[in-house]
């Protein structure tokens, strides 16, 4: 019979080879030996493929498998295909682990018989850091995705550790399509079931929030606003309650400042969940000139995007000038 690691620890890999070594150095330095570490190389074109398969070469509890770029989601899902852990957990390449993570949060798995376990992390800077606490207000799973939808906790895979068997009794895979909030998707999908979590108050994982020039945190795409209908157009429908209502309208706030700085011509501003509009006019009512949700609150109330841009401009053109004249008059 087939030895089954007590954790699957999947790495999503695309771009990475200045973090790399740092990353699974600090996974292959974990207190507790029986995991399994998936390596999942999404058609990387720098030397991200062959540093994975150097690991391989060194410590048989690495496995390497190479697919063309087909994006986050679809690497995930791959790393997910092939897990035999009894629980699984994803760590991102430019990231790195607290060497007893896997340690503790097993172990808290197993004395609570918890279905998923989540801890704290850390936001790492060039010049600082400091502990993100992901406590949830409760533990049972309608408070956990409150705190969700309100960005009061973090969707992400990579502070959660996951029992292996719920995706497949629940059909729960990550969506091809989506390169960002694939995570929170996913989060979202498990607590929609009866299942048991738990919390550890240790920040076990590093997030590095600068070393990694292409991480999609640093940028939108049209392909990104897509991903973000996509979980508010799945899940809102399911999570109709009033106790949602203002995690909702952020997120759709969010959107509409997206839609106006990426893509205002294909996706209408006024359209794109007309349902807050009323809400977001009424809150901004005293936005000062020149400041994003003035001109948002202008292509709600029905003004072109052309003549708000055009405003925009003329504005931004008469506050450069006026900065210049002072800037001359104060010499």
């Amino acid at each position: 019979m087939t030895h089954q690691p007590k954790v699957s620890v999947i790495v999503p890999v695309y771009k990475a080879e200045k973090y790399l070594h740092r990353c699974l150095d600090s996974i292959l330095a974990q207190t507790m030996a029986d995991f399994e570490l998936l390596l999942i190389d999404d058609g990387s074109p720098d030397r991200s493929g062959e540093i994975c398969d150097e690991y391989a070469k060194k410590d048989s509890r690495v496995r390497v498998f190479h697919q063309e770029n087909g994006g986050v989601a679809s690497t995930r899902q791959l790393g997910m295909d092939n897990a035999q852990g009894e629980y699984s957990i994803h760590v991102d390449p430019d990231d790195w682990v607290e060497p007893n993570m896997l340690e503790e949060m097993y172990g808290k798995a197993k004395e609570e018989d918890a279905d998923v376990v989540m801890c704290d992390f850390k936001r790492i800077y060039a010049d600082h850091q400091y502990d993100f606490i992901q406590r949830p207000t409760t533990l049972k799973c309608d408070d956990i995705i409150e705190d969700l939808i309100c960005e009061r906790i973090w969707g992400s895979t990579w502070n959660k550790l996951v029992r292996c068997s719920l995706f497949k009794e629940y059909k729960i895979r990550f969506v091809p399509t989506m390169n960002l909030q694939e995570d929170l998707y996913i989060t979202c999908a498990l607590l929609q079931h009866s299942i048991k979590v738990s919390y550890i108050n240790q920040s076990l994982y590093n997030y590095d929030c600068d070393s990694n020039e292409n991480s999609i945190v640093r940028f939108r795409t049209v392909s990104h606003l897509q991903s973000m209908m996509r979980f508010i157009d799945d899940f809102s429908p399911i999570f109709d309650e009033p106790r949602y209502e203002d995690g909702w309208y952020m997120r759709k706030c969010t959107l509409k400042r997206w839609i106006y700085r990426l893509n205002p011509l294909e996706y209408n501003i006024r359209k794109t969940y007309s349902d807050i509009n009323d809400r977001y006019i009424a809150e901004n009512a005293n936005a000062k000139i020149g400041t994003e949700p003035f001109y948002i609150s202008l292509c709600l109330k029905g003004f072109p995007i052309r003549v708000v841009y055009t405003l925009q401009y003329l504005v931004g053109v008469l506050a450069n000038l006026k900065n210049r004249l002072l800037t001359k008059f104060a010499k």
